[in-house]
């Protein structure tokens, strides 16, 4: 990647969905959710993505994630288009850009053990080297005990869970981490700790990461920059302490006046 060059970067992004029908004979209404976003994420960069729902945030990571196909725009990472299609032509790109999901026992498969669902992206993605040093050193980084290895998903509190979840996006060694609400389920104690280790992850590994959440509060402690989206377009794009301290947009406004406050 030459200087400069942007780790992953969404240009002029437009998604427009069709919705369902409200009766038989009626014609199906649509509806965009994204409206020219444009978004630029640098190498080791902390960004954070911030929306209330329905602002298009989810379609937003999947068309960055290549899962959907933009109506207008272009997806760039490393400089290097990319689209949707067979998953053997996108193994370089799901080797850099790894996704984080906000619910792990959605997508960990209860049958498998912790060490397989470990491994399990190594092989898809035909990542060269010792698969089993490989996922020794992800769980290591995610600070997982090596006697949970053996267990499967239904055995494991909702921290536990998550940490596999980061293990399995850390494995291939991505430079972009899409992380999507990390620590929404999580009580507090254990969102802080994930919160303490997302940041600790991507300083030690240099990965970029994105950060997708409606709680600014979470972004405030991990993020530099962020984005705030609203009805499809990106409205405001500055250092996240000057949203937080001088908010533009309604959206951002909104955004800051649900932060909890304090007691006086």
């Amino acid at each position: 990647m030459s200087a400069g060059t942007a780790a992953l970067e969404a240009a002029g992004l437009t998604r427009t969905h069709q919705g369902s029908r409200h009766t038989p004979w009626s014609r199906a209404p649509r509806f965009t959710a994204l409206r020219g976003v444009d978004l630029a994420l640098r190498p080791g960069e902390r960004v954070g993505l911030v929306g209330a729902s329905g602002s298009g945030k989810s379609t937003l990571l999947r068309c960055l994630l290549a899962l959907d196909v933009p109506d207008a725009g272009t997806v760039l990472c490393g400089g290097r288009r990319v689209d949707p299609g067979p998953a053997r032509r996108l193994r370089w790109f799901r080797r850099r850009v790894q996704y984080v999901p906000q619910d792990p026992a959605s997508t960990l498969d209860p049958r498998m053990t912790v060490g397989a669902l470990v491994a399990e992206p190594l092989r898809a993605l035909a990542v060269p080297g010792d698969h089993r040093g490989l996922v020794a050193t992800a769980l290591t980084q995610v600070q997982l005990d090596p006697r949970l290895i053996g267990r499967r998903p239904g055995q494991l509190s909702g921290g536990q869970a998550q940490r596999v979840a980061l293990a399995r996006a850390l494995a291939p060694g991505p430079e972009v981490l899409l992380a999507d609400e990390p620590v929404s389920g999580l009580d507090l104690a254990v969102r802080e700790q994930v919160v303490t280790l997302l940041g600790e992850l991507s300083d030690a590994t240099g990965s970029a990461l994105l950060l997708v959440s409606h709680d600014l509060s979470v972004v405030s402690r991990l993020c530099a920059r962020t984005l705030v989206l609203d009805d499809g377009r990106v409205v405001e794009d500055r250092p996240t302490a000057d949203l937080l301290t001088d908010p533009h947009h309604h959206a951002t406004r909104a955004l800051v006046a649900a932060l909890p406050r304090l007691p006086v």
